[in-house]
C-alpha cells in the first residue's frame, strides 16, 4: 500500500482495522517520519536546511516562507498540507494519519498535539482506529500546549488558548480556552 492507496482507503472508510494492510502501512510510514524527524531534532540546521528536511518528511514542495523551531515529532509525516508564512514552534508533536491541513498565516505555539486518530472505545476492537482530519483556518494561532483532537475544524482568524483541549469545532474569530475548550470571547466584540 502506497500513500495514495492509503488516503484512498480512509476516504472510503475511516476505520483501520488492527493488522490490516492500512495499519501495516501506518508503521512501515512511522518509521519512514522517525527517520526525518531524527535528523531535524538531532543536530542544529540552518533554517533553509531545516526547510528542506521538513518538506521532504511531509513530502510536499518547499515553502520559503515555513518557519520550525525543532523538536517536531509526528507520526506519519506524508498527510500535512500547509498554507504560507506557517510557523509551528518547539515541541509540536502532529498525528497525522488522518490529515493535518493549516490554512495561511498560522502560528502553532510550543508543545501543541494535533491528533487524527481515536482507538475503538469497543475494548474487543481496541486496537482498531478511526481517522478524522484536522483542518486549521487561515490566520489562526494555537497557544502552547494546547491540544486539537480527530475531526475538529478550527475557522479563520481563530485563537486557541494555551493549554486548551479542543473537543469540537472553532468558529472563526473566536477565541477559545480551557478544557474542554469553549468560545470565551470573539474578536469582533
Amino acid at each position: 500500500m502506497d500513500r495514495q492507496q492509503f488516503i484512498g482507503t480512509l476516504e472510503k472508510d475511516a476505520n483501520i482495522k488492527a493488522a490490516s494492510e492500512a495499519h501495516r502501512h501506518m508503521h512501515e510510514m512511522s518509521r519512514r517520519a522517525l527517520r526525518y524527524t531524527a535528523e531535524i531534532n538531532g543536530k542544529y540546521h540552518e533554517p533553509q536546511e531545516l526547510r528542506r528536511l521538513f518538506f521532504e518528511l511531509i513530502g510536499k514542495e518547499e515553502d520559503d516562507t515555513f518557519g520550525l523551531f525543532p523538536p517536531f515529532s509526528t507520526d506519519y509525516g506524508m498527510n500535512i498540507t500547509l498554507g504560507k508564512r506557517v510557523f509551528i514552534n518547539s515541541g509540536c508533536c502532529f498525528q497525522d494519519q488522518g490529515g493535518i491541513q493549516i490554512g495561511d498565516d498560522c502560528l502553532i505555539g510550543q508543545q501543541v498535539v494535533i491528533a487524527t486518530l481515536n482507538h475503538d472505545p469497543d475494548p474487543e476492537k481496541r486496537g482498531d482506529m478511526v481517522a478524522a482530519p484536522v483542518k486549521i483556518g487561515n490566520k489562526v494561532w494555537i497557544g502552547a500546549h494546547a491540544t486539537v483532537l480527530p475531526g475538529v475544524q478550527i475557522g479563520d482568524g481563530a485563537i486557541v488558548g494555551a493549554g486548551a483541549v479542543v473537543t469540537k469545532d472553532v468558529p472563526a474569530y473566536a477565541v477559545v480556552a480551557g478544557v474542554p475548550a469553549r468560545v470565551i470571547r470573539y474578536l469582533t466584540d
